[in-house]
């Protein structure tokens, strides 16, 4: 028989620089600081948690991530339509890598860069869909 998970706990990020990685998910992404390390740093969102990794050797991603984001490896965050509409002027505005909205009928989902190249995603679900 197999196991029954329950949730996602956490996931990790491999990060060049933590306090800078720490200043983006807390700033751009609202997420809280649970726990500090010294190679380590725990975020705390919603009913999750994120781990960033100090990882000084990490390569980059680049942005051919969100030239074409579909079937690359990624974190989605669900928002609401409202704030999805918010972060793409938002990362306007602070110059952060993203792909224009693609459209799913029900919702619309934005991929976008951290400062380590790391693929996310936002997901906002219309109202009553």
């Amino acid at each position: 028989m197999p196991l029954l998970v329950k949730r996602l706990d956490h996931f990790g990020v491999d990060v060049r620089d933590l306090a800078r990685a720490e200043r983006f998910y807390t700033e751009i992404l609202g997420m809280t600081v649970a726990m500090r390390l010294p190679d380590q740093v725990l975020l705390r969102y919603g009913d999750g948690n994120c781990a960033l990794f100090w990882k000084p050797d990490r390569e980059p991603g680049g942005l051919e991530q969100i030239a074409n984001p579909l079937g690359k490896s990624h974190h989605a965050f669900e928002v609401s339509h409202e704030d999805l509409q918010r972060a793409l002027a938002l990362f306007r505005e602070r110059e952060i890598p993203h792909h224009a909205p693609i459209d799913w009928g029900d919702h619309d989902c934005l991929y976008f860069l951290d400062p380590d190249g790391n693929l996310l995603e936002l997901v906002g679900y219309r109202s009553g869909g």
